[in-house]
């Protein structure tokens, strides 16, 4: 049978080719299967709150609360189909576990490609891999925004609104870009099904086909090898393969990855649909985005607000906080790969402490963001007095240049210790060693 089976379908190429992939046994090397494993979940338990989902912002009567014949209690099917979901037998839970996945999921990838940039393993022959990991994360930060609103909570709704005020600020073009993109002027009739396109169609195949291309790539150019694989066997591929040892090991990791992630949900409530009710005209304040977009929300936070005309469009500060400003960070980490300027093909996983000018950047980039995140709670700093309404866009706008360049500095310095350290400790087993001669 196996004989007739590979005549036909070559199986002992696929063998040979695929299932014989060398894996490095290396901690680091599991963010990106954590990150492949909660795209799966996410998909698992879409489809099942897909079943129940009603993807319409057409008025219907509450059935939990009808109100009376005169007088009917008219909500949004969407919403409405949220309490139902809530209401299911472990519905909530259901939830709960897509909600925190989604997290999880981000920050895997952020972690991921932490490793890859500190370790230089986005240097050639890899600069595809890493461009085609920052669209993954780009589109699963779409994926989770698109995923936010479907609820269509009052808290959904001035979500939506913020998103589609920003959409609309582009010069010259914003207000088509908006209504093509949300089904007409909002709250349009047609802006929960368009949505809720984009989160179960447009953006998972998206997803799916550029974790194929990412695996097909890193199969075809083979993990870089840690360190350690220097010094057992040099220039030679260390790892265990995919089918008999590996495959066993990530089983184990995605079912302990699970199980934890259900823990975790058990416990820990996600958006309270019911608390915000259903939209209204009611303004929220203090929106904020997940954890992932907060950088941005700061930004626009400590922008002064501005506004002028240039050849017949309006450009100002909601433009370039949410759109000009994300898009030059974006570009910053495209180029990467392109401003390395060592030239030699990427094998082994770079010590971060030898490139002190990358780890330092690197690091100045994430206290960057920090402050950033950290200025999208310039509302609660204010009411808890540590800022004042006087200072606090200088004290932000200070932080914003000072902490990175501190964070510049002084991981240089910091690394320029640990070279001291080593190069003592070389000279100290030298003048042993030679003391022994």
């Amino acid at each position: 049978m196996n004989q007739w089976l590979d005549e036909r379908l070559h199986l002992s190429r696929l063998n040979d080719k695929f299932l014989r992939k060398a894996f490095p046994v290396h901690h680091s090397f599991f963010l990106g299967e954590i990150t492949l494993f909660s795209l799966i979940i996410l998909i698992l338990t879409g489809i099942l709150l897909a079943l129940a989902y009603e993807p319409s912002n057409s008025m219907i009567v509450n059935s939990f609360d009808p109100g009376t014949a005169d007088k009917p209690n008219l909500i949004p099917a969407a919403y409405h189909s949220a309490l139902k979901i809530n209401a299911m037998p472990f519905g909530d839970m259901l939830r709960r576990i897509h909600h925190w996945t989604a997290n999880i999921m981000i920050a895997a990838a952020v972690v991921h490609m932490m490793r890859i940039y500190f370790t230089g393993a986005f240097k050639k022959p890899r600069e595809i891999n890493w461009w085609i990991g920052l669209l993954l994360l780009i589109f699963a930060v779409f994926t989770a925004v698109t995923g936010y609103a479907l609820p269509y909570d009052n808290y959904a709704y001035n979500t939506l609104k913020v998103i589609y005020g920003i959409v609309a600020s582009i010069p010259w073009v914003g207000e088509w870009v908006s209504q093509a993109a949300f089904a007409g002027r909002f709250p349009g009739e047609g802006i929960i099904p368009r949505v809720y396109g984009y989160h179960i169609m447009l953006l998972p195949a998206i997803l799916i086909a550029l974790t194929g291309a990412h695996l097909l790539i890193m199969i075809k150019q083979k993990h870089t090898q840690p360190q350690y694989a220097k010094r057992i066997a040099y220039k030679k591929i260390v790892g265990v393969p995919l089918l008999t040892q590996q495959t066993p090991i990530m089983l184990l990791l995605a079912l302990l990855f699970a199980a934890i992630i259900v823990l975790f949900s058990a416990f820990i409530p996600v958006h309270p649909v019911e608390f915000f009710g259903p939209p209204s005209t009611t303004p929220i304040n203090n929106i904020k985005p997940d954890w992932y977009l907060l950088w941005v929300f700061g930004a626009l936070a400590i922008i002064p607000s501005f506004e002028f005309n240039f050849l017949g469009g309006v450009i100002g500060s909601e433009f370039t906080g949410a759109m000009i400003l994300p898009t030059f960070i974006v570009l910053a980490l495209f180029a990467v790969p392109m401003l390395d300027r060592s030239r030699h093909n990427m094998y082994y996983a770079e010590n971060p402490t030898n490139h002190p000018v990358r780890l330092a950047a690197g690091v100045a980039f994430l206290a960057l963001l920090i402050v950033w995140s950290v200025a999208g709670y310039k509302p609660e700093l204010i009411s808890a007095n540590i800022l004042t309404t006087a200072n606090a866009n200088t004290i932000l706008w200070i932080a914003t240049f000072l902490v990175p360049a501190l964070a510049y500095f002084a991981t240089l310095g910091i690394v320029r210790g640990i070279r001291a350290l080593r190069e003592s400790d070389e000279r100290d087993r030298a003048a042993f060693s030679h003391a022994d001669d």
